[in-house]
């Protein structure tokens, strides 16, 4: 039997690029950060994104059907603090959001910005599954082509560490 301790601390060696997962309802964004996406297919373009039931967004972008994903750069790690420490609204000041074709927020700054529908939802368990299509892509940040990573329960860069190991 897998105890529930060490599975968290297998988590914990297994880097995920972090993302903000937003939506908006009624005009207020709305949001979380979120390791838990990766892809699903090219035909068609879709997305894998686990969201914890208990999470305070979870159930405004059940709701919407709608969500941005913006993978952040290595170079955000202070907006990165901001937003995962922040809650409701006040977790959008200080960045730049764009807005396409669904209206989910996507960070202007971000390396790479989804804007997605949700086409399915699965239990998970502790969380929700949500299949998205992807109906856009954004390569925003040109020179920021590095996510900025969770490991280890705190926020990693690439160039960071591979300074501190060429040292």
């Amino acid at each position: 039997m897998i105890r529930p301790e060490d599975f968290r601390e297998a988590m914990q060696r297994f880097a995920g690029p972090v993302t903000a997962i937003t939506t908006i309802e009624n005009g207020v964004p709305c949001g979380l950060m979120a390791t838990a996406v990766c892809s699903l297919s090219a035909e068609p373009p879709s997305l894998i994104v686990c969201i914890n039931k208990t999470a305070s967004a979870h159930d405004t972008i059940i709701r919407q059907g709608f969500l941005g994903v913006s993978v952040l750069p290595d170079t955000q790690t202070a907006f990165a603090n901001h937003f995962a420490r922040a809650k409701g609204v006040d977790r959008f000041e200080g960045a730049l959001w764009n807005f396409q074709e669904t209206g989910a927020p996507l960070l202007a700054g971000a390396s790479v910005a989804f804007d997605c529908r949700i086409a399915t939802t699965h239990d998970g368990y502790s969380h929700t599954i949500l299949v998205c299509h992807i109906c856009e892509i954004l390569l925003p940040n040109v020179d920021a082509d590095r996510c900025l990573l969770w490991h280890r329960q705190g926020f990693v860069s690439l160039a960071a560490k591979q300074a501190a190991e060429k040292a």
